[in-house]
């Protein structure tokens, strides 16, 4: 697949907020505009919080929106780390989307329960309009792990022994992450380095089987490698 990578640097991560959430709402703009529903994953992190944030300050067509996750952990389903906690907090409690259009992962149900009922949900949906993603220290992105290995035709994948608590979780696999028109990486601090310099040498790293076919990926100038 021919694949578009584009990187926008920025000196914090509250400007890369302002400029995600201004590519997030044109995109829902052009989505709901051509196929009448725009199919947004969300991401877990403070840098998606805050575009979170700002979103749930704009005017959108919310209605039309439809919402998913990339990852989730196995957590109580009100437990204030789980991902959907912090969308529910920052913007899904804000804005008036349809709670029939917001797919939340039954991650409470365990890895293999999770990842098993998000699947048929996952199928329906795909493709998606916009994929957001984080990047780890280790260059890990949704619940996708260094040295974990999966069924790569899988849809969902049951996550165990993460190196980052809790142990257990839920994850898109990078064939449906990649499964979208849009995708956006949002990558700060200076202990991301690593892993973007690792990523931009070609290194065999999780957030690098995310092939999508356009990737915006905003980055702030801490977490960019010198050169």
């Amino acid at each position: 697949m021919q694949q578009k990578i584009q990187w926008h640097c920025f000196d914090n991560g509250d400007q890369i907020a302002v400029a995600a959430s201004k590519q997030i709402l044109n995109a829902a703009t052009k989505a709901i505009g051509e196929r009448g529903k725009f199919k947004l994953v969300l991401a877990g992190g403070n840098t998606p919080a805050k575009v979170y944030g700002l979103l749930a300050e704009s005017a959108a067509d919310w209605a039309n929106w439809v919402i998913y996750y990339g990852d989730e952990r196995c957590l109580p389903a009100e437990h204030p780390e789980r991902n959907s906690q912090l969308a529910i907090q920052a913007l899904l409690s804000k804005v008036a989307i349809p709670a029939s259009q917001i797919y939340t992962i039954e991650a409470e149900l365990g890895p293999e329960q999770g990842a098993e009922r998000y699947c048929d949900i996952v199928a329906n949906a795909m493709p998606f309009d916009m994929v957001m993603l984080g990047v780890g220290e280790d260059a890990h992105t949704a619940s996708l792990f260094p040295n974990h290995v999966h069924n790569v035709d899988d849809l969902m994948h049951p996550v165990y022994n993460s190196p980052k608590p809790p142990s257990e979780r839920v994850s898109m696999s990078a064939k449906v992450l990649s499964n979208t028109a849009e995708l956006m990486f949002l990558v700060t601090g200076s202990n991301k380095q690593d892993a973007i310099k690792g990523w931009r040498a070609g290194a065999d790293l999780p957030v690098a089987h995310i092939l999508p076919p356009l990737a915006d990926i905003y980055i702030d100038t801490d977490a960019l490698p010198a050169e």
